[in-house]
């Protein structure tokens, strides 16, 4: 695959560009794989807080060496400063790996 390529995902949340979801997906089944956890750190202490988007992309980069499809129940916290950084924002989720396709309500 090339470099600019985009990777393709079995699922997608289209305004983060990775597959990390805040709720839990009822559309098909699937298995969980486990907890991923991630920490994002802020550069300085002038740096902006880290952005929803950068904290998906960190539980994604997480679950995908996991073998996961995709992250759900996604949640983080608010910044907070510790002897080590200048900010650090701590997030979780649940891997897991679809077992089937997507169903459709009706059928």
């Amino acid at each position: 695959m090339a470099k600019d390529d985009p990777k393709k995902y079995v699922i997608v949340n289209e305004e983060m560009g990775v597959p990390v979801f805040p709720y839990d997906i009822t559309d098909r089944p699937y298995t969980v794989i486990g907890e991923v956890k991630a920490g994002v750190r802020k550069a300085t202490i002038f740096s902006k807080e880290a952005s929803q988007k950068k904290i998906y992309h960190e539980l994604w980069e997480r679950a995908e060496k996991m073998g996961a499809d995709a992250v759900i129940k996604a949640s983080y916290g608010n910044s907070h400063v510790t002897a080590f950084s200048w900010g650090k924002t701590n997030a979780t989720g649940t891997a897991i790996k679809f077992t089937g396709p997507a169903t459709t309500a009706g059928k």
